[in-house]
C-alpha cells in the first residue's frame, strides 16, 4: 500500500554531546489540485514514497488542495505568510499571473547540467505553449489532457449508427446527435444525443471550438484576447444551436461536475470531457465506449489543458535543487508512463509512450492514445495578465449566450471591450 511516510530521527539524550551534529533533511511541501476524475492522491502518495526512498535526504509533504483555484489561493496564501511551499502543480495558464506576482522562478535557472536542459527540452512542444514565457521555462508539463469525445458504442448501434465512426465534423455532430436523441411519450428527452459542459471550465471547451474554426483566443504574451473575431462569434453560435436549433443537446447550461455520471447513467450518448477522466470511465461503463479527437469545423482542435509544475522564488539554494529533483522524477518517461495508465493523463514526453508498460497499455486500449494523437491539432489554453479575470469575462458571455440572454455578438463584443480596458497595461 502507497502512504506517505513520516521520518523521524531520534538521538538519545545521553549522546547529544558526544555525536556529531546530524545533517537535516531537506523539507519540501508542495501544493498539489486532485478535483478532477480518479484517485489521485493515492496515485500521487506513491509516486513521492518512491522518490522519498530513491532520496532519503529529502522530505516531500504534499498538500492535496481542491481544485486547481484551491492550489492557487493556498500556495499563494502560504507565500505570503512566511511558511512558503517550494512547489506547487497548478493551472498550466496561472504563468502570466504567477510572473507579475514575482511568485516563480523559470527552470532555466535552476538547471545546470546538460541532462537537465536536455530534460527540459524532452516534452511535447504543444504542451510547453503554456509554460514557456519570453524564452523561458516557467512551467512543467505534469497532470496535462486535452478534451477528448467520449461516445456510448451501444447506444449508436440501437441507433442505426456505425460503432467505430464517430462524428468528425461539426454537421455529423447535429446529425448523429439527432439520431441518438431519444423522447418519451410524453415528448420529454430522456437521452441527449451529446452534452458539451459550460460551467466550471466553459472557456476550455469554447478554446476547443474556437480552434476547430481555426481561431485562437489569445496571443502568446497573453496580453491580447479575439473575444469577438468573427469565427469565435461563429463557434459561439454553432454550440448555442446544438441546443436551440439542433435539439441534441439541452438548452441552457451543462454542469460539469455531474456530466461524467450522465454519461454513465446513458443520459448522453456524447459527451465532451478531459482525457483526464479516462479511466474514471473505463473503470465505471457498463456498456461499449470509445474515445475520439472532437469532431472539426474548418479544422480539427483542442486546447492542451491541465497543471504545470511551478518553482516558487521564496526557496533556498538546496530547496530548489531537491524540487528540481522532485520533478525530474515524477516528469520521468517511467513515473509519465505510470500516471497516464492510472489516470488517463496523457504521458508529456514522447519517451513516456515508449516505456513497454504505456506501451503494451495503449496496444490493448487505444482509447488511451487519443490526447497524445489530438497534440497534432491543438493549441495553447486562455492564458493571460489577469487571468482570472479575464477568462470570467468569456465565462459569463458564454452562459449569457446559452441561456438566451444575449446574442454570441452582444456578449462576445462585451467582452473583448473589457479585456481590452484590462490588458492594456500590458502592452
Amino acid at each position: 500500500m502507497w502512504m506517505n511516510k513520516v521520518k523521524t530521527t531520534v538521538i538519545a539524550g545521553a549522546l547529544c554531546a558526544l555525536a556529531a551534529p546530524a545533517m537535516a533533511n531537506t523539507e519540501l511541501t508542495m501544493f498539489y489540485p486532485v478535483a478532477v476524475g480518479g484517485a489521485l492522491t493515492k496515485i500521487v502518495n506513491g509516486i513521492i514514497a518512491d522518490f522519498e526512498t530513491a532520496n532519503p535526504d529529502i522530505d516531500v509533504n504534499a498538500i492535496y488542495a481542491g481544485n486547481y483555484n484551491d492550489a492557487r489561493v493556498k500556495a499563494l496564501a502560504a507565500l505570503q505568510s512566511g511558511d512558503p511551499a517550494q512547489l506547487s502543480v497548478m493551472f498550466s495558464i496561472d504563468v502570466h499571473e504567477l510572473m507579475d506576482l514575482d511568485a516563480i522562478v523559470p527552470f532555466d535557472d535552476v538547471v545546470t547540467t546538460d541532462e537537465e536542459k536536455a530534460w527540459l527540452g524532452s516534452f511535447y512542444p504543444a504542451l510547453m505553449e503554456n509554460g514557456v514565457v519570453d524564452g523561458k521555462t516557467y512551467g512543467v508539463p505534469f497532470q496535462r489532457s486535452t478534451i477528448v469525445m467520449y461516445y456510448n458504442k451501444d447506444l449508436f448501434r440501437e441507433a442505426g449508427l456505425d460503432p467505430e465512426k464517430p462524428p468528425t465534423t461539426w454537421d455529423e455532430l447535429a446529425e448523429m446527435g439527432a439520431a441518438l436523441t431519444k423522447k418519451n411519450s410524453d415528448g420529454n428527452v430522456e437521452q441527449w444525443g451529446a452534452m458539451i459542459p459550460s460551467t466550471a471550465y466553459p472557456y476550455w471547451m469554447f478554446g476547443a471550438l474556437t480552434k476547430q474554426q481555426g481561431q485562437v483566443l489569445m496571443n502568446q504574451d497573453g496580453n491580447e484576447t479575439y473575444f469577438n473575431a468573427p469565427k469565435v462569434v461563429d463557434a459561439l453560435n454553432y454550440w448555442k444551436d446544438l441546443g436551440s436549433k439542433h435539439g441534441v443537446m439541452p438548452e441552457g447550461t451543462i454542469e460539469w461536475g455531474t456530466l461524467r455520471q450522465n454519461f454513465l447513467e446513458q443520459k448522453t450518448a456524447i459527451m465532451w470531457h478531459s482525457t483526464g477522466n479516462l479511466t474514471t470511465v473505463k473503470k465505471n461503463a457498463e456498456f461499449d465506449f470509445g474515445v475520439a479527437m472532437l469532431p472539426g469545423g474548418s479544422a480539427l482542435g483542442s486546447p492542451t489543458g491541465g497543471g504545470n509544475f511551478y518553482l516558487f522564488k521564496d526557496a533556498t539554494d538546496e530547496e530548489r535543487a531537491a524540487s528540481l529533483k522532485l520533478v525530474q522524477f515524477m516528469t520521468s518517461p517511467e513515473q509519465a508512463a505510470l500516471w497516464s495508465k492510472e489516470t488517463g493523463y496523457m504521458g508529456v514526453s514522447p519517451a513516456a509512450y515508449e516505456v513497454p508498460e504505456l506501451a503494451e497499455y495503449v496496444e490493448s486500449f487505444p482509447p488511451a492514445a487519443i490526447a497524445r494523437d489530438q497534440l497534432q491539432h491543438a493549441t495553447a489554453e486562455l492564458s493571460t495578465h489577469q487571468a482570472g479575470r479575464v477568462r470570467k469575462l468569456l465565462d459569463d458571455a458564454i452562459q449569457s449566450v446559452l441561456s438566451g440572454q444575449s446574442t454570441s455578438e452582444e456578449a462576445l463584443n462585451s467582452a473583448q471591450k473589457q479585456a481590452d480596458r484590462i490588458l492594456s497595461r500590458y502592452r
